[in-house]
């Protein structure tokens, strides 16, 4: 790509972790430094765009710099003791698992700023909006940065109070319950986390992740592991969201304004997916071998369970909210992440990151959308939608129906999109799992979980009939089509849907190394 300095490879990272914080303490000043707006409320807004804007120019200088001929060597690292009476260290750096995931959070990020800056969400003043915004981006992105237990502990956490502001005064209907519910969920699972990640710190007398992962276990007994894995794992599936630990999913995502289910699909499902591959895989790997075939079994659940919740939801008749049955099918869709981690191999852990990439670029769009529609016809709700759309939006707003069946069927795993790859390696890893691990118990996972992918396109496509498809009245009104801040919002992920889906070795060759070494014993 291009050379860069080591010194400013770590002045980049730094800034990513760093500067939406900042950014957050600006906008709550008088007036946002050096912005200009017909209003204060204008100046802030702006001020969310340029703040995000220069995270994510720094997001991709990063990636540019980033040495691709060795993606399983951490770059742009810090390392600065913190509480040297803990060892806690402020450690922070970058490999090919975490910065496919960091660039996305920094484009989503910046497109929901972009997109909120033309379609503020109704409420409260834009300062506290912009400010909560700036710093769930800054969690978000130290979670995928740091190396340090008890950082990501803190980073996993930080995240929660702005998305429970931005569910709760931000939200629509019955946003102080979802965002309660969600609040209660992730709280209760991290304080489980939090014992785990104590645990393997204080017998491994470390809490360093890259220590760690090079020592692969080996100063952890087994039954420390287990221990461990069960509690750490219980506040990542939580995050997940894994079923059964999924129900407030749902009500938050139905809740939430468009940016912010956008950021929580997007970006922060991913945060615990992350934890399973960047913890528990290289760091408890016998604990975590003892628990896969329960979490892959889990996993299928979750499939078939997201999917017939789907499926019942689209149905005519049914009092199906979109928003609703998107929130549902990612509980799906994470199912095939969680079982491409499950088999513990180069193929399904490989899955897993490229489906968590496809799922922040399709759902993201799809949430996208389906906030516009609310804004063009005041409901999600599919039998309302179908009435006022005519069940006809390709005649009454072409672009915007197109996007919506190109979501929908991206979703479904069309080959030759994002969707499909990621699918197909978690289900080819089922094939052939770990050597210790139960063939035959994986290869049923594997047989529920392509069942669960023919479901996907069946309530996928009914959507796509319901909404979109058929005779325009006459007398019937047209709707607003794809506005120009709309366009730019989102066709960088229609872009990175197709890129992805035509060229996955992009994603891959990042990827790969990295996973092979973490599997064979750590990162260097």
């Amino acid at each position: 790509m291009i050379d860069i300095s080591e010194s400013v490879m770590q002045f980049l990272l730094a800034f990513v972790v760093v500067g939406p914080l900042l950014g957050a303490a600006a906008a709550l000043l008088p007036a946002p430094p050096g912005l200009k707006g017909k209003s204060p409320e204008q100046a802030v807004l702006r001020h969310g765009v340029t703040v995000t804007g220069a995270v994510l120019i720094a997001a991709i200088v990063l990636a540019l710099g980033f040495d691709h001929d060795q993606p399983s060597k951490m770059q742009a690292s810090t390392d600065i003791s913190w509480i040297p009476a803990l060892d806690v260290r402020i450690h922070l750096g970058i490999d090919g698992i975490s910065l496919p995931l960091l660039v996305l959070t920094a484009l989503l990020t910046f497109l929901c700023a972009l997109y909120s800056y033309f379609k503020m969400p109704a409420g409260p003043t834009p300062k506290a909006f912009v400010a909560l915004l700036l710093v769930l981006e800054s969690g978000t992105l130290a979670t995928f940065a740091v190396l340090d237990l008890l950082l990501f502990f803190l980073a996993f956490e930080m995240v929660l109070i702005p998305m429970y502001f931005l569910i709760a005064r931000w939200g629509g209907e019955g946003r102080s319950q979802a965002a309660w519910r969600f609040i209660l969920y992730t709280l209760l699972g991290s304080v489980v986390m939090l014992l785990g990640l104590l645990l393997i710190g204080i017998n491994a007398d470390t809490f360093d992740m890259v220590a760690l992962a090079t020592d692969n276990g080996r100063s952890l007994t087994t039954s420390v592991q287990v221990i461990a894995v069960l509690a750490i794992g219980i506040g990542l599936a939580v995050k997940t969201p894994m079923w059964p630990l999924h129900s407030w999913l749902p009500d938050a995502h139905t809740a939430a304004p468009t940016v912010g289910s956008v950021l929580l699909a997007g970006v922060l499902l991913k945060m615990g997916t992350y934890g399973f591959v960047r913890i528990l895989l290289p760091v408890a790997p016998d604990g975590f071998r003892t628990f896969a075939p329960y979490l892959a079994a889990f996993a299928v659940v979750g499939i078939i369970y997201g999917s017939l919740a789907c499926l019942a939801l689209a149905k005519q008749g049914a009092k199906g909210d979109l928003k609703r049955l998107i929130a549902y099918s990612s509980v799906g869709h994470m199912g095939f992440v969680l079982l491409g981690i499950a088999t513990m191999t180069p193929t399904g852990v490989n899955g897993a990151l490229f489906a968590n990439i496809a799922h922040g670029l399709i759902t993201g769009l799809l949430f996208f959308l389906v906030g516009a529609l609310k804004d063009r016809t005041g409901t999600t709700d599919l039998d309302t939608l179908a009435e006022e759309t005519g069940a006809a939006l390709y005649g009454k707003a072409p672009r915007l129906g197109g996007l919506l069946a190109f979501g929908a069927v991206a979703s479904l795993g069309l080959p030759g999109l994002a969707g499909f790859w990621g699918e197909m390696l978690a289900l080819f890893g089922a094939f052939e799992p770990a050597a210790d691990l139960s063939r035959p118990a994986f290869l049923t996972f594997m047989a529920i979980g392509a069942f669960g992918t023919l479901l996907t396109a069946a309530y996928m496509l009914i959507v796509v009939r319901r909404v979109c498809m058929g005779a325009v009245p006459q007398e019937a009104p047209r709707l607003t089509d794809v506005r120009r801040y709309e366009f730019a919002a989102w066709s960088p992920l229609v872009v990175l849907t197709v890129v992805a889906g035509l060229w996955p070795r992009a994603l891959l060759g990042l990827t790969d190394p990295a996973v092979q070494q973490l599997l064979a014993g750590g990162t260097r």
